[in-house]
């Protein structure tokens, strides 16, 4: 099934890489440089995402996820050479809160699978990257450098990723259109509200989330802010306290 992956272009040398047939429509982005290519989230690893990325680069490529869920690091298999925050790399030597029952429940919702695709195949990505990240790092794929912001909330060891030069935040799941989850016990909602308080006060220019509609407008940073902040006010920032809809997301809590 070779219309798994949708590409689109970014610029000349960056590309979203999304699987839309999925619920969940996940994106990874991959970024070229001089020197190497830098692969934002390796998607759900239903198919083969080293295909798709080989036909765009020709350089060595690292790969990062923003954060340790079965959704972002499907196709890590594929990539040696891996990154990974340092309150998150616990998740990828068998410590990952969740059972494959539970992962395996999320991949087969309510999506259109490809009929090559068995989920009793399925596994969590085990591995020991070859670097451990913290905020504020910095990874240079040559001519392109990028800052790492430790942004958790939506897990321990979420990771943003901002280029400063071209005024690019990839967001993972810490931004999205859709309802954003806070509400795992793995999850920390005080976190995400500074998490969002950081990334807002960024200049951004383009703002490019793991799921769902890519057209995010720099305005929806703030917009999120305003809202977590008052769920605060309101005294109902914590888990349990339901699910909040506003205009085009919503806060599961």
């Amino acid at each position: 099934m070779n219309d798994w992956f949708t590409v689109d272009h970014i610029d000349k040398d960056t590309y979203i890489i999304s699987e839309y047939k999925h619920w969940e429509e996940t994106h990874a982005y991959l970024l070229n440089g001089t020197s190497n290519s830098l692969l934002i989230d390796t998607g759900l690893g239903i198919m083969n995402i080293y295909n798709e990325v080989m036909k765009l680069t020709d350089k060595p490529v690292i790969a990062v996820a923003t954060h340790i869920h079965w959704d972002h690091i499907g196709g890590h298999k594929y990539f040696p050479e891996f990154y990974v925050h340092e309150d998150e790399a616990n998740w990828l030597a068998g410590e990952f809160p969740l059972t494959m029952e539970q992962i395996k429940a999320f991949v087969v919702e309510k999506c259109e699978l490809p009929e090559e695709f068995n989920v009793d195949d399925y596994e969590f990505f085990q591995g020991t990257a070859t670097r451990v990240l913290k905020d504020n790092d910095i990874i240079d794929i040559g001519g392109r450098t990028i800052q790492v912001l430790h942004t958790p909330g939506h897990s321990p060891g979420h990771m943003c990723f901002y280029e400063k030069d071209r005024e690019y935040l990839f967001t993972g799941d810490l931004i999205y259109i859709g309802t954003l989850f806070a509400y795992f016990p793995s999850t920390n909602p005080e976190a995400y509200l500074s998490s969002i308080e950081r990334v807002s006060a960024l200049p951004v220019k383009r703002v490019f989330p793991a799921h769902h509609d890519l057209n995010i407008q720099p305005s929806t940073l703030r917009d999120m802010k305003k809202a977590f902040t008052q769920l605060k006010a309101d005294g109902k920032l914590h888990h349990g306290s339901g699910t909040f809809k506003y205009n085009n997301f919503a806060i599961w809590l």
